[in-house]
């Protein structure tokens, strides 16, 4: 009896300690099911950009946003973590969207994203903005090509002090290495485009 009594303490907080981890563990398991629905949705809005459907595109970007909200209430403490994934996509999501519609990149209080999130995610759509830029130069749209090529360059070098902080906002050095790369080969690409359009433009001009 004696034991059982100077363990009390013990098994009431195991108790209650046994209460706090099923909890946590049920909006883990919540949280890992629908951030995978969150990335799923931004990726067919990001796919709709590259279609030229706007309309679908913002559609699946706030219905994206909207799911977010809700996984919010149950990221409390460590668990915030599982958010950062599915808020890149959708700050890569809004930002895509608003480059192709020629205005400014919503802010991180608009999007409503941590600031990692918002880092992470504006690396991610530098990647989007290199395939953007080879969408317009297939239909021949050089000028356009030179307006998204000047914001991801931008992008690139407002976000490349962030190297800094690697060991904060994780993978953000890694990230900036192969944007470095697609910044070069969309270069590349758009200088090729410019000089071929001017030849044309030449030889069209000779034969006046």
């Amino acid at each position: 009896m004696e034991a059982d009594m100077s363990i009390k303490n013990v098994k009431k907080s195991l108790n209650e300690i046994t209460k706090s981890l099923s909890a946590s563990q049920e909006s883990r398991e919540f949280l890992i099911r629908n951030s995978r629905q969150v990335i799923i949705t931004c990726s067919h809005a990001i796919i709709a950009v590259h279609k030229g459907d706007l309309e679908a595109a913002k559609k699946k970007a706030y219905e994206a946003k909207k799911l977010l909200s809700r996984l919010k209430k149950k990221a409390v403490g460590d668990l915030n973590r599982y958010l950062i994934t599915p808020e890149q996509e959708l700050v890569e999501a809004f930002s895509l969207i608003a480059i192709y519609e020629k205005k400014d990149i919503p802010s991180v209080k608009m999007i409503g994203v941590s600031n990692e999130s918002y880092i992470l995610g504006l690396l991610d759509c530098i990647g989007e903005l290199k395939r953007l830029i080879y969408d317009k130069i297939r239909v021949g749209d050089s000028k356009d090509a030179s307006r998204v090529f000047d914001i991801m360059q931008n992008l690139y070098q407002y976000l490349y002090p962030f190297a800094a902080y690697d060991k904060i906002v994780k993978e953000a050095r890694r990230k900036l290495d192969v944007n470095r790369i697609l910044v070069e080969d969309a270069r590349s690409a758009l200088t090729e485009e410019i000089r071929r359009s001017d030849l044309i433009n030449a030889i069209k001009k000779s034969k006046k």
